[in-house]
């Protein structure tokens, strides 16, 4: 990983500095927690990440990244969006629920079920205050405010936006959070809901710097009580489609409307650090960045890989992809004196990590729901991550299924397993194998497949995934459901490959 020399130059000091240790104990505070995850935000496009290929300018994540610990090996939960936000709340992979491809739309029940705990609900439950502003899209129903019956999901023809004024039985405020505002997903930017009810429209150009505002309030708010820790969860609708800069930044970037947008996001994380800072909060709370899966092809990636800039960096695909850009993602952590500034890992991490590492660092056992949670904490002080799963599980737009052990990731896929080209049908009829096999360490860049060559160390991988698979989870524990009976380990393989276009909104 070649960082910018500023963050090398800090993590020479790592070895040398005293730090604090990383979990509470009785008599000392919580520390707040922020967590912010951006929306199709590829790895290339933090500019300290890819200082070869990155030509838009990130200069508040870069210095976030300088302030904290770099992970140049951290993962999404999947290549898309609702699974990768079932699996950082609740710590278990989303493919175990009833969304075994694609997205959630909206005007159906939570994805969570009700009685499964969520990062928030465990916060809360030693004494945080919660608050959630940003992009839900897990789902949740929407009532009559009168009668309270269930609307039916209108027609998209007409509208296809819930009205103004129902109410939501089981969205963020019922799912462990004390405080919502936001929207459910991209496609219905402009109805906002704050706590349990849509409260009004809003054009889209409008929603980051309205998300941006309320966070910083929300962080003003918190200020005034300062014997309760706060969580805030930031999940911002951008750079994802719609693409829509605010004319301020309208061709700041020279690389067009995605390049301004990822540098109107910059600047939202920026505000957020600052107000932190303003309000005298930096000092005692932990700050995440990361992003929910790669960049999507909306963004114009061949027009903007011309002009230089590589939103994947080296890696290979990008959003809905089962290769690395599908869900290689940023991620960052500002923790002063527990976290080294200008300090890097490069131990192997997944979202769905956020779960039991939070949990430790609050001092709370880490709870059975958990199913495939493992704390990243040790990473934190440059220890090894203790963990008894055997892999990290990635998942595609259409369900195919990656398993990354060690060097080694095996791709149940013959192409992309999502919108990068060659896709499964092209593949398949240019008589590629039935699956991908590479050496990361040897081969990042996914080029030469081994999976002909490495029967072995194909055979142990496939029988790890499928015990996680089968076991309901993939840390050591009894085994338990998952929702559904059936999960098709091997998409495709004796039928047509699943088709799949970039309309995920």
């Amino acid at each position: 990983m070649n960082l910018p020399n500023k963050i090398k130059e800090l993590a020479a000091h790592f070895a040398v500095m005293v730090l604090l240790p990383l979990t509470t104990s009785a008599g000392e505070g919580l520390p707040n927690i922020v967590l912010i995850m951006c929306d199709d935000l590829g790895y290339g496009d933090v500019q300290c990440l890819n200082p070869e290929h990155g030509k838009i300018k990130t200069p508040h994540l870069d210095r976030l990244a300088s302030e904290g610990m770099v992970f140049t090996d951290a993962h999404s939960g999947s290549a898309v969006c609702t699974p990768t936000r079932y699996g950082l709340l609740t710590g278990r992979y989303s493919w175990r629920t009833r969304l075994q491809n694609g997205v959630v739309q909206g005007f159906a029940p939570c994805l969570i079920a009700a009685e499964r705990l969520t990062v928030a609900g465990l916060l809360k439950k030693q004494g945080y205050h919660t608050g959630i502003i940003g992009k839900w899209h897990l789902d949740c129903q929407y009532q009559d405010p009168e009668t309270g019956a269930i609307l039916p999901k209108p027609d998209k023809k007409v509208d296809g936006r819930a009205p103004i004024g129902a109410t939501i039985p089981d969205g963020p405020v019922h799912r462990g959070f004390d405080y919502f505002h936001g929207i459910h997903h991209a496609g219905h930017m402009d109805t906002i809901i704050e706590n349990d009810k849509v409260i009004e429209r809003l054009d889209e150009i409008h929603n980051l710097p309205r998300l941006t505002e309320k966070s910083v309030a929300y962080i003003e708010e918190r200020a005034k009580s300062p014997n309760q820790p706060f969580f805030l969860y930031v999940p911002l609708g951008s750079p994802h489609t719609p693409i829509v800069p605010t004319p301020d930044w309208q061709g700041k970037s020279g690389l067009g409307p995605y390049g301004d947008f990822v540098m109107q996001t910059d600047a939202s994380v920026g505000a957020i650090m600052d107000a932190l800072k303003k309000n005298g909060l930096a000092e005692n709370t932990l700050v995440i960045f990361t992003s929910d899966n790669g960049c999507s092809k909306q963004a114009g990636i061949p027009a903007l890989r011309e002009k230089g800039h590589y939103v994947s960096a080296h890696y290979r695909g990008s959003k809905a992809d089962i290769w690395e850009g599908g869900h290689r993602v940023p991620f960052f952590v500002r923790w002063p004196g527990k976290v080294a500034p200008g300090s890097s890992s490069d131990q192997l991490i997944c979202l769905v990590d956020v779960f039991a590492t939070i949990s430790e660092i609050t001092g709370e056992k880490v709870p059975a729901m958990g199913e495939d949670s493992v704390s990243f904490l040790p990473a934190l002080s440059g220890q090894p991550i203790v963990s008894s799963r055997k892999g990290v599980i990635h998942h595609s737009v259409s369900g195919h299924f990656a398993y990354r052990q060690g060097q080694w990731k095996l791709l149940l896929a013959r192409g992309s397993g999502g919108w990068s080209s060659p896709n499964e049908g092209d593949a398949r009829r240019d008589g590629a194998p039935e699956a991908q096999l590479y050496d990361m360490e040897k081969d990042p860049e996914e080029q030469n497949n081994l999976y002909l060559t490495q029967p072995e160390v194909v055979e142990r991988l496939v029988a790890d995934l499928t015990s996680d698979i089968e076991r309901g989870r993939s840390t050591d524990g009894p085994k338990v459901k998952n929702d559904v009976e059936k999960i098709v380990l091997w998409k495709g393989r004796h039928s047509q490959a699943n088709k799949s276009t970039p309309n995920e909104r």
